[in-house]
């Protein structure tokens, strides 16, 4: 699959990978910090993003879109950050072509098996009807009878573009709700990679605990963990300067 990207800055190529909902936009204010030190690829992940839809949505494909993008733009190999499901995307990457990947950067997540825990995300993008919506507001209206959080709904609706005749998904909603387990389920049991990988987690994010360590090491043993204070999920968001620190400390 030929996917959506934004490249910025010169030197060593830097690919980045968004999560589950998300874009490469909101990797964006990251790249243009790294784009004096590296040549940065911001990427849109199958069914998202400006992306081509597929009802074909697993691990296995994404990394195989990952292979043809660097195979096509021949960038040899790579410095590769993912985060949440680009994290896992990333992992399965870096283990299928390790010769590929050169640093590997997990943005908390971790290679276990996380059972669903996106419900009330999926039945509150349901309940827009972007057939009948008039404006963004108004989706933001909807989406906050079941999303009280303002950050997390602006996150979400950055998913909606405006077409001819009104409204429509970027995302494929359809199929990632009907293929959402996908998303949760573990590195393959022997994967391995043995270059050197960052895992950095939230302090106040419970999506990669102390007892991963172990998981971690056994699938990365070069594997090292760092942990950002007042930080949830979306660290980069969240801390941008502590992870900028972390992140160039372990690249350059």
């Amino acid at each position: 699959m030929e996917l959506n990207y934004k490249e910025v800055g010169q030197g060593k190529p830097l690919v980045i990978l968004h999560g589950l909902f998300g874009s490469l936009d909101n990797w964006i204010s990251i790249a243009r910090n790294l784009e004096d030190k590296r040549r940065v690829f911001l990427v849109d992940q199958r069914n998202h993003g400006h992306s081509p839809h597929s009802e074909l949505f697993n691990y296995e494909a994404m990394a195989n879109d990952l292979k043809e993008l660097v195979d096509d733009l021949k960038l040899g190999a790579i410095e590769l950050i993912g985060h949440s499901m680009g994290g896992k995307t990333a992992m399965l990457f870096a283990t299928k072509f390790p010769r590929l990947v050169d640093k590997l950067i997990v943005v908390d997540i971790a290679p276990k098996y996380y059972p669903v825990h996106h419900d009330v995300i999926i039945k509150g993008l349901h309940a827009i009807d972007v057939g009948t919506l008039t404006s963004r507001n108004q989706a933001d209206e909807r989406l906050s009878k079941l999303i009280p959080d303002f950050s997390i709904r602006q996150f979400l609706l950055k998913n909606l573009k405006r077409t001819t005749e009104g409204f429509d998904w970027k995302i494929n909603l359809n199929v990632i709700e009907r293929e959402i387990e996908e998303v949760g389920k573990a590195l393959p049991e022997g994967s391995i990679y043995n270059g050197p990988t960052l895992f950095i987690r939230g302090e106040s994010s419970n999506y990669i605990l102390d007892k991963d360590r172990e998981l971690i090491e056994k699938h990365f043993p070069e594997g090292t963990l760092a942990t950002i204070k007042n930080a949830g999920h979306w660290i980069h968001a969240d801390q941008p300067e502590v992870f900028l620190e972390i992140l160039t400390n372990f690249i350059l």
